[in-house]
Order: structure tokens, then C-alpha cells, then sequence
């Protein structure tokens, strides 16, 4: 029986699934699979929810738009998963606030803050850290150091609020170690991590281009990358995803 928003069956998703926010990257992502998007099928495009299955060397990968902020993010993850799929990675963009992080850098989460409201209503308010597969994070670290990219390893936060008007805001996450803002980690290792402890073999990871960087004296608009330097990073950070997943499965 199809879901809700995507309308699909089991089988229509491959394993592994990339989860990019915007359409625009699931479709891009697409046309890197072997034939393109001629080789490729889309399985869903309701409410712009573009999801597509293909194989990138070979090794069967779909790729599925997960819209902007964790509410959004765990409707997609929460069907994905009753159509049988296993491996959650997100590819994104992210705001960096440790020290010395530059934009266009990668950030591969080992852990995400849930500051989101989608998270705090699965938990009940109850503590809980969210984290990744370290499977995963290895692939991924070892992909980016092969490729000689700029890469930072640790906890993001996930967060409801693009522009916060906090003056703490960035300071109070990085001196707590955070290394940046995203909008919807926290809930697919959330999802992931419920499904696995009931038995599915379900894992999660997340890896970021850092579009901005938050400071005390800048925001997001002073910093974000122009759009062109920023798909050159999105795009080496997408074939870094792609080679180390699908590596590891050929």
C-alpha cells in the first residue's frame, strides 16, 4: 500500500537512501546514478517530494527530498522506512560555529543536539542523544581524507530556527563543543535508532557542507556561501557520499 506522501511501495526504494532537504539536490543527485535520470525511476514527486532509485556503480541507491526541518524530515523517514529502508544518510547544508571552520567545509555528525520540536515530542522531554552509525562515520571520514577535502567530525545541533535572534546563540552551542546548526539530524537518528532497537537492521549518518558561519558579530546572510561556490562544495561533498556508500557495498 502506498503512504501518505510517498506515494510508493516496498521495493521502490532501494537499502540505502540519500536524503537531501531540497528537491532540486534529489534530482541532481539522481542524475549522478548510472544512466542519469534516463537510467534512473522516479518513485515519487508528490508534493514535491521527489524521491528516485537507480544504481551508482552498479550498486543499487535511491535518493528522496526530505523538505526543511526535522517535522518534515521525520514524516519521509518514517515511511522510508516501512518501505523497507535501511540506510538513512543525509547530505545537507549546515551553519558552522566552531572556531577555525570555514565554509565549504564538510561536517560528518556523530551525534545531534535535538533541539527541534519533532524530536522533544518522539522523546516526551525525557534526555536522549541522538547518534550515528559509526559504520557509517568511517566510511565517510574515509572517504573525505582520501579525497584530500576539508572535513570536521563531531556533534551538530538540530534546530527549529534558521534565524534566531539570540546574542548567546552561537556562542553557548560551540563552547559546548557543538561544531554547527542544522534542521533535521536529530530526528532521523532518532528513527533510525528506534527501528534498530526493535530489531531492523537500521542505521543512520549525516554529512554537511557548511554554507555559513555564525558568530558573534555575523550571521548567515554576512556568510552564505554565493550560490555557485556553494553547489561546487554540495557537489564534492554528494560524490564523496555517493563513492564511499556505494564502495562499500560493490
Amino acid at each position: 500500500m502506498p503512504q501518505i506522501h510517498l506515494r510508493a511501495e516496498p521495493g521502490d526504494y532501494a537499502p540505502t537512501v540519500l536524503l537531501p532537504g531540497d528537491p532540486n539536490r534529489a534530482t541532481a543527485i539522481a542524475r549522478r546514478f548510472d544512466g542519469g535520470l534516463d537510467g534512473c525511476r522516479q518513485v515519487n514527486a508528490h508534493r514535491a517530494l521527489h524521491g528516485y532509485t537507480g544504481t551508482y556503480g552498479g550498486v543499487p541507491i535511491s535518493v528522496q527530498t526530505t523538505g526543511m526541518g526535522a517535522p518534515a524530515a521525520a514524516i519521509v523517514v518514517e515511511e522510508l522506512l516501512r518501505l523497507g529502508v535501511r540506510r538513512l544518510v543525509r547530505v545537507g547544508t549546515c551553519g558552522g560555529i566552531k572556531r577555525g571552520i570555514r565554509t565549504g567545509d564538510l561536517v560528518i555528525a556523530t551525534s545531534a543536539t535535538p533541539m527541534d520540536g519533532a524530536t522533544q515530542t518522539y522523546l516526551h522531554g525525557d534526555p536522549y542523544a541522538p547518534t550515528a552509525d559509526h559504520g557509517l562515520v568511517r566510511l565517510l571520514v574515509d572517504e573525505a581524507a582520501s579525497r584530500g577535502l576539508r572535513y570536521h567530525v563531531g556533534q551538530v545541533a538540530t534546530v527549529d530556527a534558521f534565524y534566531n535572534p539570540d546574542a548567546d546563540y552561537a556562542t553557548k552551542w560551540r563552547d559546548r563543543g557543538v561544531l554547527a546548526f542544522e534542521m533535521e539530524s536529530s530526528v532521523i537518528y532518532f528513527l533510525a535508532a528506534r527501528a534498530a532497537a526493535a530489531g531492523e537492521d537500521v542505521v543512520a549518518a549525516t554529512i554537511l557542507t557548511v554554507s555559513d558561519v555564525l558568530t558573534e558579530e555575523v550571521g548567515p546572510e554576512e556568510t552564505y556561501l554565493p550560490l555557485g561556490q556553494l553547489e561546487q562544495a554540495v557537489d564534492a561533498m554528494i560524490d564523496t557520499t555517493l563513492s564511499a556508500l556505494t564502495r562499500a557495498r560493490a
